[in-house]
């Protein structure tokens, strides 16, 4: 087994600055080979402090140079794909933040690519899975300790966004990991998707809904509300409750903090910690490419259901492949 992971981060950005910090400072087992990014000057900026690091603006170049035993790609989601599939092919573990990728028809195809390659390979950021409450609701599920769950409400709260945010953006960057953490919490696929719409913040840019609430339905019937209130000024939260037939089990209640990396910091380091580990065991464990692709469907639907408010819309998937089961 080998006793050190030699990682590759692809974009060197503000999460890729953060997880490079992370790797660098904070995580066992494994150092920093390669940086890689088509901006130079930035990639530059972040190896600096990391002995013997390379930098790189071609990623088949870092690929190919025999320095590196697994992947982090940070870019932009429409960049995800040219990065994910080289990586599958050449038989290397891969870490890819949130999105798979931006559709459930690109998501696809990295799936078939794991399938034709017989391993699975990538691991979504998914690190709401890492959190601790999550972590406690989900076993509470799991054990059926409090009885079957009946409910989750959720509450999904930012302090500002940017003025490109748009309605789409509510769904694939803001309550995509809710439709993740709904999968992980319940281990059931959501099923449908509707928004409602209600009174409007004064802070909002035109055309965008906010608050808004997201509801979705799960394979067994359990209830799902998402509250988002993205324009909300005062601080980043996020809240579950879980409504079980024998009790409620509430997470995230009494945390509001800056932004998303202070609230999710020791999930983030865990998460990481648990992939290096993974990896140098020979297996991924998280969040896996069918997940990724399962959330991009979530995100079709809820971008539809956007468009339609009050509208429930149904998720589509194709059939499981028997590498995921």
């Amino acid at each position: 087994m080998t006793q050190e992971l030699r990682v590759a981060v692809v974009g060197a950005g503000r999460m890729g600055t953060d997880h490079i910090i992370r790797i660098r400072d904070r995580m066992q087992r494994a150092r920093i080979t390669a940086i890689v990014d088509i901006d130079e000057e930035k990639a530059r900026t972040a190896v600096q402090g990391i002995e013997g690091a390379q930098v790189y603006t071609d990623f088949v170049a870092a690929l190919e140079s025999g320095d590196i035993d697994a992947v982090v790609v940070v870019t932009p989601g429409f960049l995800h794909e040219q990065v994910l599939l080289p990586t599958i092919t050449k038989g290397l573990p891969v870490l890819c933040e949130k999105p798979l990728t931006p559709d459930s028809e690109s998501a696809w195809r990295v799936v078939q690519a794991e399938v034709q390659a017989d391993a699975k390979l990538v691991q979504v950021g998914f690190m709401r899975r890492y959190d601790a409450g999550y972590r406690e609701i989900q076993e509470a599920v799991r054990s059926n300790a409090y009885g079957e769950l009946l409910a989750l409400d959720c509450e999904h709260i930012n302090p500002a966004v940017p003025d490109s945010y748009t309605g789409r953006n509510l769904i694939d960057d803001t309550v995509v990991h809710e439709f993740d953490g709904v999968r992980f919490l319940t281990g059931e696929e959501v099923t449908s998707v509707a928004v409602r719409a209600g009174k409007r913040t004064p802070l909002a840019k035109e055309g965008l809904v906010d608050p808004a609430q997201i509801l979705m339905t799960t394979e067994s019937g359990v209830r799902v509300s998402v509250n988002t209130h993205v324009a909300a000024e005062y601080g980043y939260a996020v809240t579950t409750r879980a409504s079980f037939v024998n009790a409620h089990v509430a997470v995230g209640t009494d945390q509001v903090t800056p932004g998303f990396e202070e609230r999710f910091v020791d999930a983030y380091d865990t998460e990481i910690q648990e992939w290096i580990d993974g990896c140098l065991q020979g297996e991924v464990t998280g969040p896996t490419a069918w997940d990724g692709y399962a959330a991009a469907a979530c995100c079709e639907a809820g971008v539809r259901a956007v468009e339609n408010p009050g509208t429930e819309v149904p998720v589509k998937l194709n059939a499981k492949p028997a590498l995921y089961s």
